[in-house]
This record gives structure tokens, C-alpha cells and sequence, in this order.
């Protein structure tokens, strides 16, 4: 479930997912990758490590998450929802367009699409 993302990007939900599932030295590498967009040297100097381990430890952590992902799905099930959460909106949109809707119905629509965009922040 990769497709329109790239990988970088993928792997950061992995670990907004999961991340509370690694070790602290897998969480604070890929923190500092990840969230704080660090390189591999920055994160060597930062936690008085080699950059080799580093790298070794941000691989292993991506697979780690990789592996919780094909085993709960979490991600792909969070990707879909949003995909059908845009193609809600895009319809209630188009409704609340058309001058055949009464007031009511217009701002019962207007409330179901406040309500969505609440959810998906």
C-alpha cells in the first residue's frame, strides 16, 4: 500500500503507527530521522554512535515496522479510509451544490461535512 507515497514519507507513518513498539534505540534513531530530519552523520555525532551503526539501526527499525504493518495493516486500513473520506466529501460537496436542497437539508450537509473534516484533522 507504498503506491503515492514516497518511501521516506511511508516509512514515517510506519512509525506513527508502530514507533511506540521499538526499542528506545530504534525509537530515538528514527526520531531523529524521521520526525526531526536529521542525516545519518548528525545522528552518529548526536547519539555517540558510528554512522554504519546508525544506518544498520534505521534498517532494522524500517523493518521492524514493516513487519508490524503486514501483520495488523493499520496503515494500508488508514490509507483506504482516507481515500473514502475524500470521496465523501467530493459527493456531499456536489449536493450541497444543487439549488433542488431545501435550507435544512443544505446545513444538515454543511454540519455531516464539518463533522468529516473534524475526524480527518
Amino acid at each position: 500500500m507504498k503506491e503515492n507515497i514516497s518511501t521516506v514519507e511511508y516509512a514515517s507513518m510506519l512509525y506513527d503507527f508502530y514507533g511506540e513498539l521499538l526499542s528506545e534505540a530504534r525509537k530515538d534513531v528514527m526520531n531523529l530521522y524521521h520526525e526531526d530530519n536529521f542525516s545519518l552523520s548528525e545522528i552518529a555525532d548526536e547519539l555517540g554512535m558510528t554512522r554504519q551503526a546508525v544506518h544498520y539501526t534505521l534498517k532494522k527499525a524500517e523493518a521492524a515496522l514493516e513487519g508490524y504493518e503486514e501483520k495488523l495493516g493499520l496503515v494500508a486500513k488508514y490509507r483506504e479510509n482516507e481515500e473514502k473520506v475524500e470521496v465523501a466529501k467530493q459527493k456531499a460537496e456536489l449536493i450541497l451544490k444543487q439549488d433542488a436542497l431545501s435550507d435544512e437539508s443544505k446545513a444538515q450537509l454543511a454540519d455531516i461535512l464539518s463533522i468529516i473534516e473534524e475526524i480527518t484533522e
